[in-house]
């Protein structure tokens, strides 16, 4: 993660927050970013095989 995305994350809130909100905010920008990017890696599972291995359980 990009120290730039932080520092527009902490802008976002108000003078006093919760750390653990910060903490989750970013965990959530870092989990999505990772998904972006294996994305356009192709390292997806097309929906129907995704309906298919969860018909399984």
């Amino acid at each position: 993660m990009k120290k730039e995305l932080v520092i527009d994350a902490i802008r976002e809130f108000p003078p006093d927050f919760e750390l653990e909100s910060l903490f989750e905010k970013l965990i959530f920008m870092e989990k999505v970013e990772k998904g972006l990017i294996e994305l356009e890696q192709g390292k997806t599972v097309p929906h129907n095989k995704v309906k298919e291995i969860v018909s399984k359980w």
